[in-house]
């Protein structure tokens, strides 16, 4: 077996740019998106759609 660094689908920590310090974690295939990853998604702590940027 491989190491976890090396895993095709690591499990990744995606932060609020709100500065909110709410965060998602989710796993991405580093075949197919081998950059950080940038998502519109839902903060709750300011009610609103804001960029989540990964952070490892």
């Amino acid at each position: 077996m491989s190491s976890k660094s090396s895993e095709i689908r690591p499990v990744i920590t995606l932060k609020s740019t709100a500065g909110t310090g709410f965060t998602y974690t989710t796993r991405k295939n580093r075949r197919n998106t081998p950059d950080r990853l940038e998502l519109l998604k839902f903060d709750p702590v300011v009610r609103r759609r804001v960029v989540f940027r990964e952070s490892r």
